[in-house]
Protein backbone atom coordinates (compact mmCIF):
# COMPACT_ATOMS: atom_id res chain seq x y z
CA UNK A 1 0.00 0.00 0.00
CA UNK A 2 1.48 3.10 -1.15
CA UNK A 3 -1.32 6.08 -0.05
CA UNK A 4 -4.60 5.85 1.74
CA UNK A 5 -7.51 7.70 0.84
CA UNK A 6 -10.33 7.43 3.62
CA UNK A 7 -13.96 8.09 3.25
CA UNK A 8 -15.91 8.96 6.45
CA UNK A 9 -19.15 9.93 7.23
CA UNK A 10 -18.77 13.42 9.34
CA UNK A 11 -16.27 15.34 10.89
CA UNK A 12 -16.98 13.74 14.59
CA UNK A 13 -15.22 10.54 12.26
CA UNK A 14 -12.20 12.15 11.78
CA UNK A 15 -10.17 12.33 15.20
CA UNK A 16 -10.44 8.58 15.49
CA UNK A 17 -9.17 7.39 12.08
CA UNK A 18 -6.50 9.76 12.28
CA UNK A 19 -5.48 8.91 15.60
CA UNK A 20 -5.67 5.04 14.74
CA UNK A 21 -3.62 5.45 11.16
CA UNK A 22 -0.82 7.47 13.29
CA UNK A 23 -0.36 5.99 16.64
CA UNK A 24 -1.24 2.58 15.90
CA UNK A 25 0.77 2.50 12.91
CA UNK A 26 2.93 5.76 12.23
CA UNK A 27 1.58 6.99 9.22
CA UNK A 28 1.44 10.51 8.74
CA UNK A 29 -1.43 12.63 7.13
CA UNK A 30 -0.61 14.28 3.94
CA UNK A 31 2.52 11.93 3.36
CA UNK A 32 0.64 8.72 3.51
CA UNK A 33 -2.88 9.08 3.51
CA UNK A 34 -5.91 11.64 3.44
CA UNK A 35 -9.57 11.80 5.32
CA UNK A 36 -12.09 12.95 3.47
CA UNK A 37 -15.57 13.87 5.51
CA UNK A 38 -18.71 14.45 4.40
CA UNK A 39 -22.06 15.44 5.18
CA UNK A 40 -23.92 12.51 7.22
CA UNK A 41 -24.18 8.80 5.71
CA UNK A 42 -26.87 9.40 2.67
CA UNK A 43 -27.98 6.72 0.31
CA UNK A 44 -26.65 4.71 -2.92
CA UNK A 45 -28.16 5.89 -5.69
CA UNK A 46 -30.17 3.03 -7.87
CA UNK A 47 -27.76 3.55 -10.54
CA UNK A 48 -24.41 3.66 -9.72
CA UNK A 49 -23.10 5.17 -12.97
CA UNK A 50 -25.16 8.12 -12.56
CA UNK A 51 -23.68 11.62 -12.18
CA UNK A 52 -24.13 12.25 -8.38
CA UNK A 53 -26.79 15.05 -7.26
CA UNK A 54 -24.97 17.92 -5.73
CA UNK A 55 -27.07 19.14 -3.60
CA UNK A 56 -26.60 15.47 -1.61
CA UNK A 57 -23.22 15.65 -0.05
CA UNK A 58 -23.88 12.49 2.22
CA UNK A 59 -20.92 9.71 1.78
CA UNK A 60 -23.32 6.88 0.07
CA UNK A 61 -24.82 9.49 -2.65
CA UNK A 62 -21.07 10.44 -3.71
CA UNK A 63 -19.61 7.03 -2.98
CA UNK A 64 -19.81 5.05 -6.61
CA UNK A 65 -18.81 8.65 -8.70
CA UNK A 66 -15.56 8.83 -5.70
CA UNK A 67 -14.37 5.33 -6.41
CA UNK A 68 -14.87 5.52 -9.69
CA UNK A 69 -12.81 8.60 -9.94
CA UNK A 70 -10.17 6.59 -7.61
CA UNK A 71 -10.19 3.96 -10.08
CA UNK A 72 -8.65 6.21 -12.67
CA UNK A 73 -6.37 8.39 -10.20
CA UNK A 74 -4.52 6.22 -7.51
CA UNK A 75 -1.69 4.13 -7.94
CA UNK A 76 -1.97 0.35 -8.13
CA UNK A 77 -0.95 -0.14 -4.92
CA UNK A 78 -3.20 2.65 -3.55
CA UNK A 79 -6.29 1.93 -1.19
CA UNK A 80 -9.68 3.59 -0.43
CA UNK A 81 -10.72 2.99 3.16
CA UNK A 82 -14.66 3.45 3.76
CA UNK A 83 -15.48 3.24 6.80
CA UNK A 84 -19.36 3.81 7.68
CA UNK A 85 -22.05 3.81 10.48
CA UNK A 86 -24.29 0.53 10.68
CA UNK A 87 -26.87 2.50 12.54
CA UNK A 88 -29.86 -0.37 12.76
CA UNK A 89 -29.38 -1.57 9.17
CA UNK A 90 -27.90 -5.75 9.39
CA UNK A 91 -24.35 -5.40 8.66
CA UNK A 92 -24.51 -8.29 5.75
CA UNK A 93 -27.04 -6.49 3.96
CA UNK A 94 -25.03 -3.56 3.83
CA UNK A 95 -22.09 -4.71 2.78
CA UNK A 96 -23.31 -6.90 0.53
CA UNK A 97 -25.26 -3.63 -1.11
CA UNK A 98 -21.40 -2.20 -1.00
CA UNK A 99 -19.69 -4.92 -2.95
CA UNK A 100 -22.33 -5.52 -5.43
CA UNK A 101 -22.00 -1.46 -5.89
CA UNK A 102 -18.28 -1.89 -6.07
CA UNK A 103 -18.56 -4.67 -8.79
CA UNK A 104 -20.69 -2.27 -10.82
CA UNK A 105 -18.25 -0.42 -11.80
CA UNK A 106 -16.37 -0.35 -14.80
CA UNK A 107 -13.00 0.96 -13.08
CA UNK A 108 -12.74 0.73 -9.65
CA UNK A 109 -9.67 1.14 -6.94
CA UNK A 110 -8.73 -1.60 -4.15
CA UNK A 111 -11.32 -0.59 -1.48
CA UNK A 112 -11.57 -2.19 1.89
CA UNK A 113 -15.28 -1.42 3.62
CA UNK A 114 -15.42 -1.48 7.59
CA UNK A 115 -18.18 -0.29 9.53
CA UNK A 116 -18.76 1.18 12.70
CA UNK A 117 -21.29 -1.08 14.85
CA UNK A 118 -23.65 1.05 15.98
CA UNK A 119 -21.60 4.07 15.03
CA UNK A 120 -18.21 5.42 15.99
CA UNK A 121 -19.38 6.59 19.39
CA UNK A 122 -20.04 3.11 19.99
CA UNK A 123 -16.32 2.35 20.24
CA UNK A 124 -15.92 4.64 22.80
CA UNK A 125 -18.25 4.05 25.09
CA UNK A 126 -17.05 0.00 25.17
CA UNK A 127 -13.70 1.48 26.43
CA UNK A 128 -14.49 2.68 29.91
CA UNK A 129 -10.77 3.17 30.77
CA UNK A 130 -10.39 5.27 27.60
CA UNK A 131 -13.24 7.27 28.69
CA UNK A 132 -12.22 7.99 32.47
CA UNK A 133 -8.60 9.27 31.10
CA UNK A 134 -10.62 11.30 28.88
CA UNK A 135 -12.92 12.46 31.23
CA UNK A 136 -11.42 11.55 34.85
CA UNK A 137 -14.00 12.19 37.52
CA UNK A 138 -16.47 13.24 35.23
CA UNK A 139 -17.81 9.65 33.56
CA UNK A 140 -21.40 7.99 35.36
CA UNK A 141 -20.51 4.55 35.11
CA UNK A 142 -24.07 3.31 35.32
CA UNK A 143 -25.52 4.59 32.55
CA UNK A 144 -22.68 2.16 30.38
CA UNK A 145 -22.69 -1.05 32.88
CA UNK A 146 -24.54 -3.58 31.53
CA UNK A 147 -24.44 -2.65 27.71
CA UNK A 148 -22.51 -5.31 25.47
CA UNK A 149 -19.58 -3.73 22.96
CA UNK A 150 -21.32 -2.23 19.76
CA UNK A 151 -24.80 -3.09 21.04
CA UNK A 152 -27.58 -1.17 18.88
CA UNK A 153 -28.57 1.33 21.73
CA UNK A 154 -28.12 4.25 20.53
CA UNK A 155 -24.05 5.11 21.57
CA UNK A 156 -23.85 9.00 20.91
CA UNK A 157 -26.70 9.23 23.09
CA UNK A 158 -25.56 6.85 26.13
CA UNK A 159 -22.14 8.82 25.76
CA UNK A 160 -23.83 12.11 26.32
CA UNK A 161 -25.93 10.90 28.88
CA UNK A 162 -22.36 9.28 30.54
CA UNK A 163 -20.97 12.86 30.49
CA UNK A 164 -24.18 14.28 32.30
CA UNK A 165 -25.31 15.69 28.95
CA UNK A 166 -28.54 15.93 27.92
CA UNK A 167 -29.10 14.51 24.27
CA UNK A 168 -31.25 17.24 23.09
CA UNK A 169 -28.23 19.54 23.81
CA UNK A 170 -25.68 17.46 21.56
CA UNK A 171 -23.94 19.43 18.69
CA UNK A 172 -22.09 18.20 15.74
CA UNK A 173 -19.15 20.46 17.42
CA UNK A 174 -19.72 18.35 20.61
CA UNK A 175 -18.98 15.03 19.21
CA UNK A 176 -16.09 16.35 17.09
CA UNK A 177 -14.59 17.58 20.30
CA UNK A 178 -15.81 14.08 22.17
CA UNK A 179 -13.45 12.63 19.80
CA UNK A 180 -10.34 14.86 20.35
CA UNK A 181 -10.89 13.49 23.85
CA UNK A 182 -11.53 10.01 23.86
CA UNK A 183 -9.45 8.70 20.81
CA UNK A 184 -6.19 9.41 21.65
CA UNK A 185 -6.81 6.55 24.68
CA UNK A 186 -8.53 4.04 23.45
CA UNK A 187 -7.13 0.63 23.09
CA UNK A 188 -5.52 0.02 19.71
CA UNK A 189 -3.96 -3.57 20.62
CA UNK A 190 -7.01 -4.87 22.72
CA UNK A 191 -10.24 -2.82 21.04
CA UNK A 192 -13.37 -3.29 23.63
CA UNK A 193 -15.49 -2.77 20.38
CA UNK A 194 -15.45 -5.69 17.86
CA UNK A 195 -16.12 -3.21 14.61
CA UNK A 196 -12.95 -1.14 15.61
CA UNK A 197 -10.88 -4.72 16.39
CA UNK A 198 -12.16 -5.22 12.59
CA UNK A 199 -11.11 -2.21 11.48
CA UNK A 200 -7.45 -2.41 13.27
CA UNK A 201 -7.05 -6.05 11.65
CA UNK A 202 -8.06 -5.13 8.01
CA UNK A 203 -5.36 -1.99 7.98
CA UNK A 204 -2.82 -4.76 9.76
CA UNK A 205 -3.10 -6.61 6.51
CA UNK A 206 -2.43 -3.80 4.28
CA UNK A 207 0.47 -2.35 6.51
CA UNK A 208 1.91 -5.91 6.17
CA UNK A 209 1.24 -5.90 1.95
CA UNK A 210 3.21 -2.44 2.48
CA UNK A 211 6.31 -3.10 4.27
CA UNK A 212 6.96 -6.06 1.73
Amino acid sequence: MSWLEVLLEGASDVPTLKEVLHRKFGLQEGQDFRLHAHQGKGKLPLNPLSKPDPKHRGLLDQLPAKLGGYGKSLAHDGWVLVVLDADDAPCAQLLSDLNAMLASLPVKPQVMFRLAIEETESWFIADAAALEKAYPGQVKKAVLKNIKPDAIVGAWERLAESLKINPKEVSGAMKVEWAKNIAPHLDFDAPCSPSLAKLIQGLEKLMKARSL
